[in-house]
């Protein structure tokens, strides 16, 4: 069965980690994605420590599903060897600096001029336009200058970082909406457009709902940890075994559901807990009375009691815990071989279609592996069937 996206032509022209993840999810639908990359290759190929062959982990993670070619867009033939390709793809991605592809001759005005259906999706740090559009931005840059490293952590530690790149990745799923959003619209009118996405504005857009509430309030929201401002109780406690579980109550009901997975009826109808606003005005009273409980005992002990009891509740799992479940293991992982030996896990696509699924078919590509495939032919690049 193909896959919801078959036939349709990506060139990729990204690098690092927000476009070549946008990219990934439209070749995990079924596009045929071709990997640009200068003749130094992607930087995300030798960042970090871990490698395999010679590619970085990172690398890895967010290039399978595509073919790759190495062009040198700072000569004559690389430019033009683009441009080939672009006039007849459904799509390019850039994440270069604003202002490179016009330098090079594959600007969008250029481009639309050869390929009115081309769907050109410009990704950025901090805008193409504006006095920051050449600054160099990196994912935690962006979360400190957006607001997010502003609201994470406690006001004991300070702003924090995410621990998981956070402006990248809803960056990259905001693009690929983007892009499958000018592609509904090109299939009503016949052209393409203009998809222009910064990182910053993408992570400035992920804080709603608190952007009203600081219209309505003129005030930061605080940074509170793993606990609410206006849900009490929400926060980790330490079972007797030393392992942290996060409990929530959104309501009187859920409070009343904890109460008795506690074992303590009577904390139901004491007015210094007994509903929200009690809660709220009592916060460090909450958080002491439940962390004593939650010390008396482990953690088996009060997954067991608070599943019965149908409580919110979730145990902060360690990685191994994580990636040794036996849903993520049958669901969630899939193994890859590297081009040159060896196999390594990666997550798979969480998207479940039942008509058209995603599928992983490609390993990540070792730089210009499919030169020959895509530059040497005769003819199209593009196979008519796609990838």
């Amino acid at each position: 069965m193909k896959a919801a996206l078959h036939g349709l032509k990506v060139l990729d022209f990204t690098q690092m980690m927000t476009g070549p993840f946008a990219t990934m999810m439209l070749g995990d639908c079924g596009a045929d994605v071709i990997k640009v990359e200068q003749p130094e290759g992607d930087p995300f190929r030798r960042s970090g420590e871990t490698t395999l062959n010679g590619d970085g982990a990172f690398f890895l993670g967010v290039n399978r599903n595509k073919r790759g070619i190495a062009l040198d867009l700072k000569t004559e033939e690389g430019q033009a060897a683009a441009r080939a390709l672009a006039a007849e793809a459904d799509v390019l991605v850039e994440n270069f600096r604003p202002g490179f592809t016009e330098r090079v001759g594959i600007g969008y005005e250029a481009l639309r001029a050869i390929n009115p259906r081309l769907v050109y999706c410009s990704i950025s740090g901090f805008g193409r336009n504006g006095p920051d559009r050449n600054r160099p931005a990196l994912d935690m840059i962006i979360q400190a200058i957006s607001g997010v490293m502003q609201v994470t952590g406690t006001e004991e530690s300070g702003p924090l970082k995410t621990g998981f790149p956070f402006s990248d990745l809803i960056t990259a799923l905001l693009a690929a909406i983007g892009i499958l959003t000018a592609l509904q619209a090109r299939a009503k009118t016949g052209e393409g457009q203009r998809v222009d996405l910064s990182m910053l504005d993408a992570s400035i857009f992920s804080q709603v709902p608190r952007d009203v509430y600081f219209d309505l309030t003129s005030k930061t929201p605080l940074r509170m940890g793993n606990q609410h401002w206006d849900i009490v109780p929400n926060n980790t406690y330490t079972t007797s075994d030393g392992r942290d579980i996060m409990i929530i109550t959104i309501n009187d009901k859920f409070w009343q559901v904890l109460c008795d997975a506690l074992g303590a009826p009577e904390m139901k109808t004491d007015e210094r807990f007994a509903t929200k606003a009690a809660r709220l005005a009592n916060r460090d009273l909450v958080n002491e009375t439940l962390s004593a409980i939650f010390a008396t005992r482990d953690l088996v002990a009060w997954e067991e009691a608070l599943s019965a009891a149908g409580a919110i509740y979730g145990a902060v799992r360690t990685w191994p815990e994580v990636f040794n479940d036996p849903h993520v293991v049958d669901n969630l992982l899939k193994t890859l071989p590297h081009p040159k030996g060896g196999h390594f896990k990666i997550i798979n696509n969480p998207l479940s279609f039942s008509g058209t699924p995603t599928q992983i078919l490609r390993s990540p590509p070792m730089l210009g592996e499919h030169n020959e495939e895509v530059l040497g032919r005769t003819g199209s690049a593009w196979p008519t069937t796609g990838a």
